[in-house]
């Protein structure tokens, strides 16, 4: 366990105004020879968070975290899937709640078959409400969690269920369209769950070029999510880091 806990450092930031970029590793779409490449990257350039994990992941996500560690010195969080994507090694993990589904599997039932091991091995748990938005397409989180996501022009809905997520304790709010959505949260909806809650505010899924993260940063925004498009260009990591400081 770090001396600092990564949830302090990353309210410490939100607290100050800062705007924070997370980067989400797939470990079964970043094989070992890219991690190489990303840590060359990281080097020049160092997002706030480093999320590990995704909806279906079949890599040993214990394996990957340590050959990750190997090229990054920084906190490592897990971004789990299921309870059976946990690994001992990760820093932290998001101990994630999808509120906008009625799913008990993905309510509650992997917490508590993870709650044992994640005591026995002492790892930081962050309690994350995640809300499931349409993002144009049906995504690997909506398929295999088996939830129906929130209509993009249902902000209301949306405001219900962050602040319901809040009053449940949570201490972090995502808002996900999912991996390769074709459009990104719309800016009304954002905009309406940051005024209506006080706990910070992660956004992902769509975020794809510098301009739909500098208008989610100006929605209110408080942590980027990207993941998909650095898959695919790991240089892109600079650009999207200046776009979310410029706010």
């Amino acid at each position: 366990m770090l001396t600092t806990m990564v949830y302090d450092q990353i309210i410490s930031k939100y607290k100050r105004g800062e705007k924070q970029l997370a980067i989400l590793l797939d470990p079964d779409k970043l094989p070992n020879k890219s991690l190489t490449q990303l840590s060359q990257v990281l080097q020049k350039v160092t997002p706030d968070i480093i999320l590990v994990g995704g909806s279906l992941v079949s890599t040993d996500t214990f394996d990957f975290i340590n050959n990750l560690k190997k090229v990054i010195d920084q906190p490592i969080i897990l971004y789990p899937g299921s309870s059976s994507q946990y690994a001992s090694n990760a820093d932290a993990l998001l101990y994630i709640s999808l509120l906008s589904g009625r799913n008990p599997e993905f309510l509650i039932s992997h917490h508590v078959a993870s709650a044992p091991l994640i005591k026995a091995n002492d790892t930081e748990a962050i309690s994350t409400g995640y809300l499931l938005i349409d993002g144009g397409r049906i995504t690997s989180v909506q398929y295999v969690s088996q939830t129906l996501p929130i209509p993009a022009d249902k902000s209301d809905i949306a405001v219900a269920t962050a602040l319901a997520g809040q009053y449940l304790g949570m201490k972090l709010i995502y808002m996900d369209a999912g991996s390769g959505a074709i459009n990104p949260i719309p800016k009304k909806m954002i905009e309406d769950v940051k005024n209506q809650i006080d706990i910070p505010l992660m956004i992902g899924g769509g975020l794809n070029s510098k301009e739909k993260i500098a208008s989610a940063c100006q929605a209110g925004a408080d942590i980027i999510v990207v993941g998909n498009a650095l898959e695919k260009d790991v240089s892109l990591l600079k650009e999207f880091y200046q776009s979310v400081k410029a706010h």
